[in-house]
């Protein structure tokens, strides 16, 4: 078998590793800040793969339809079931279709995100420093968290790719594991080769992975972040003020409601606001900068919205409440 140089693989120059902020669903925050995005903002944002490339129809249902009108939801979709589920969850439907192997689907998010807006390759990053992985969930069955490299590597050793197994737990469950714990599949016997510590150098996506016997398993991911990050013990309980502040280095931007109009301070450059619904749609969407930082919501009815704000080295979250 003809051998395949690890640097010959790398579909993108690696970025260098910076603060990971331990996302928990039950804050609120759509995206993952992983600390290496890169200007596209298309990193740290959830999706959901399933095993449809070789025959299987495998899928996630979710509780709450979430927004597939990408022309005006994407890339932040996953909004609503975010919102609804204070993490991401869903039922994972198992069926073989044609495939020969056993079904999966799952759910991930990008270390890096895109090259460019028009080079879709996505980027590798150098995540040691993070030196493994947190995660509370609760899952009918074993999920497979998985270190993705990219398409390219995924796909040259035939997707064993570095993981660690999470159990099936009904309740409430906190794992803990460094990156020589992920470890490829025993069945592999290929030439590439990762350990965990090979892979976090050049990391593409974390992924949870269910693969199981055809059914319908349930699953949540409530929260994820580096080994010594913040996950919490059980699901649905927000992160302390106090500890964001001291782990997670707070950005400077801050969104301030004041009857109908949302102003904004810190902002050092022109950034995009959108305020999306309980749907996950946006109604309404602006654009702000150190001159003008105010945005009015008049034509809102009350109710609950999710505000983001995006743009260069920004990307926050924050739910309002109009009366």
């Amino acid at each position: 078998m003809k051998k395949i140089t690890i640097a010959a693989l790398c579909a993108a120059s690696a970025t260098f590793a910076g603060p990971f902020e331990t996302w928990n669903g039950a804050d609120g925050v759509p995206a993952v800040e992983t600390g290496l995005g890169n200007e596209t903002n298309t990193y740290g944002l959830w999706y959901d793969f399933n095993d449809s490339f070789n025959g299987g129809e495998s899928k996630i249902v979710y509780p709450v339809q979430p927004c597939h009108e990408y022309y005006s939801c994407e890339p932040h979709f996953m909004d609503a079931v975010i919102a609804d589920c204070e993490g991401v969850c869903g039922t994972a439907t198992l069926f073989r279709g044609t495939s020969t192997q056993k079904p999966f689907s799952g759910m991930g998010f990008n270390i890096v995100g895109e090259a460019s807006s028009t080079d879709k390759t996505l980027v590798a990053g150098d995540a040691s420093a993070w030196d493994g992985l947190c995660v509370t969930y609760t899952s009918d069955t074993d999920i497979s968290l998985e270190l993705g490299l990219g398409d390219t590597i995924d796909s040259t050793m035939n997707y064993a790719n570095p993981a660690v197994n999470l159990p099936a737990s009904k309740t409430d469950k906190k794992i803990v594991v460094s990156w020589s714990d992920f470890k490829q599949p025993s069945w592999y016997d290929g030439s590439v080769k990762f350990d965990g510590e090979t892979a976090a150098k050049q990391l593409v996506g974390i992924h949870f992975k269910i693969q199981a016997e055809p059914g319908d398993y349930e699953f949540r991911i409530c929260a994820v972040g580096p080994k010594d990050g913040t996950c919490p013990e059980k699901c649905g309980i927000p992160t302390p003020p106090d500890d964001i502040k001291v782990a997670r280095r707070v950005s400077a931007i801050n969104a301030i409601l004041n009857g109908r109009t949302l102003g904004f301070t810190g902002i050092k450059s022109t950034a995009t606001v959108e305020v999306l619904n309980s749907l996950g749609q946006v109604v309404l969407k602006g654009a702000i900068d150190n001159a003008a930082a105010t945005l009015n919501l008049t034509a809102l009815n009350a109710g609950i919205y999710m505000v983001r704000v995006s743009g260069t080295n920004v990307n926050i979250a924050k739910k309002i409440v109009l009366r």
